[in-house]
């Protein structure tokens, strides 16, 4: 069968989803190319929404990964505003909720990303609660951090994790009052560890940010269907006009375990499972983005990426696959987040327990420092903090898998160029 007789459909119009179709097309693909959008906005990227656009430093249209003419231009179906509620792999198709029509496939993509976790308390039906995972969301918590700033409002965040620190120092640069309820020692205690964890609180202190560690929410108290105050499980109560749900997200696998598709262990944090080059357990279906599990050659485990630089090559990676010009998906995780004058870029994977030594390059008393996570002498992961241009290097000594000395590591005279093989 030639190209021009296949029907590519891709399920879910993010980041993943959008590159995909593009690389289909500049791969050269002349098939039918039809992107299914739940949103009704064009394709857009997230990053911003707790970060430049949330601030109001970017325009709205900053966030689109193409210019809505773009997809007729390059013959690109889009439907926005269109759920898929159900795969038939028998007879290859989808099926759209809202009229129930079908579409057939000769190959699916499914790029369904993850959803914002729910506090299961009492109160979220309250209108003052939040979640930041969309446009939509950004647009209205924009317009709630402004009031709140304005009128000396309080902001309560229930999560120390990269989207509660983000929107915490949004919140703060807006004027609002901040605390965040955490149930960790630290922010970010799970990802960076409890000293680099402190590092975080302390700017974040320094900020006017209050943190409450060691407690979670049990309570939401509202009245006349507003938000009043936040209560803790150690008895604690919070003034809050607005609380920010910031626990997580979960992958959106509903759809393909319907179909019966194989799911990845909760041990590796769920999602589709998939191959080296993003096959399901369907040799005509593929996953991409935060939905998939992917083993990954180079820390020899399965992992579920929920990060920006996922979707960017993850998206293409599958497209080529689906093209039968696949090849081990095995790109180092990576990821950025901007906090105050604070910039960071973190490479690499490093989970608790993982490593037996933090090595840090540079002055992490002035927020001027890389810090590297080792194992057995073994580079996992490299974070660089207000240190510029040096995520190339980084990637490369992860990727050697070979013994480096830590002296050297942590001796900012030593060019990180010079330790990889």
């Amino acid at each position: 069968m030639v190209d021009a007789d296949q029907t590519f459909v891709i399920v879910g119009g993010g980041l993943a989803g959008a590159k995909a179709a593009e690389t289909l097309r500049a791969e050269g693909f002349t098939g039918r190319v039809i992107l299914i959008c739940d949103e009704r906005d064009h394709p857009y990227e997230r990053p911003p929404l707790s970060k430049g656009y949330l601030l109001g430093k970017e325009e709205r249209d900053s966030v689109f990964v193409h210019e809505p003419a773009w997809y007729a231009q390059n013959d690109i179906e889009l439907h926005l505003g269109q759920t898929v509620v159900a795969i038939d792999r028998e007879a290859r198709s989808v099926r759209f909720g809202d009229d129930g029509t079908l579409v057939h496939y000769d190959k699916l993509l499914i790029v369904t990303g993850a959803e914002p976790r729910r506090l299961d308390i009492p109160g979220t039906d309250l209108a003052g609660v939040h979640h930041l995972r969309r446009l939509a969301h950004a647009e209205r918590l924009k317009g709630v951090l402004t009031a709140l700033g304005r009128d000396n409002g309080h902001l309560v965040i229930a999560g120390a994790g990269w989207i509660g620190l983000e929107v915490a120092a949004a919140a703060r640069e807006y004027g609002a009052e901040v605390t965040v309820v955490e149930p960790a020692p630290t922010p970010l205690h799970n990802v960076l560890g409890p000293e680099l964890g402190q590092l975080f609180a302390e700017l974040h202190s320094e900020h006017g940010v209050r943190f409450h560690f060691g407690a979670q929410l049990t309570e939401i108290v509202g009245q006349d269907g507003m938000v009043l105050a936040a209560r803790t499980d150690d008895g604690e109560e919070h003034p809050a006009h607005t609380v920010l749900a910031a626990i997580g997200a979960a992958p959106r696998t509903g759809l393909a375990e319907a179909a019966g598709l194989e799911m990845a262990e909760r041990a590796h944090g769920g999602g589709i499972a998939v191959d080296e080059q993003l096959r399901t357990s369907d040799p005509d279906i593929y996953a991409a983005g935060d939905v998939a599990s992917f083993h990954h050659g180079l820390f020899d485990t399965r992992l579920r990426v929920e990060h920006w630089a996922n979707a960017l090559n993850g998206g293409p990676a599958a497209a080529r696959s689906m093209l039968g010009r696949g090849a081990a998906y095995d790109r180092v995780p990576y990821f950025f987040s901007d906090q105050y004058d604070l910039g960071l870029e973190y490479s690499g994977w490093a989970p608790p327990g993982s490593y037996d030594q933090v090595v840090i390059r540079g002055d992490a008393g002035k927020r001027e420092f890389i810090a590297f996570w080792v194992k057995d002498g073994k580079l996992l992961a490299g974070m660089n903090v207000n240190v510029w241009d040096v995520t190339d290097p980084i990637q490369q000594l992860i990727r050697s898998r070979t013994r480096v000395d830590t002296d050297a590591l942590a001796d900012p005279h030593v060019p990180l160029e010079s330790l990889a093989p």
